[in-house]
């Protein structure tokens, strides 16, 4: 179990860390389904694509964009 912050953030737990192999720097996948949310480890593939896509998309990354999805 982990509380939020007040910024909304929350500890992973050391055991679910070793679980996953996690380590500082990693990135995170949360797969959602209904109501049910599942934390895994980021593939290097999938960080790939992020990355590729992450170049595509400079249009939607704006001052404007952050303030008003900044809530999500």
């Amino acid at each position: 179990m982990s509380r939020l912050t007040a910024k909304y953030q929350a500890t992973i737990p050391s055991r679910v860390r070793k679980i996953l192999d996690l380590q500082a720097g990693d990135s995170v996948i949360f797969d959602i389904e209904n109501s049910v949310v599942q934390l895994r480890k980021a593939s290097p593939i999938e960080l790939e694509f992020s990355a590729a896509l992450n170049d595509t998309l400079h249009e939607w990354h704006s001052k404007a964009d952050d303030e008003a999805y900044r809530e999500l």
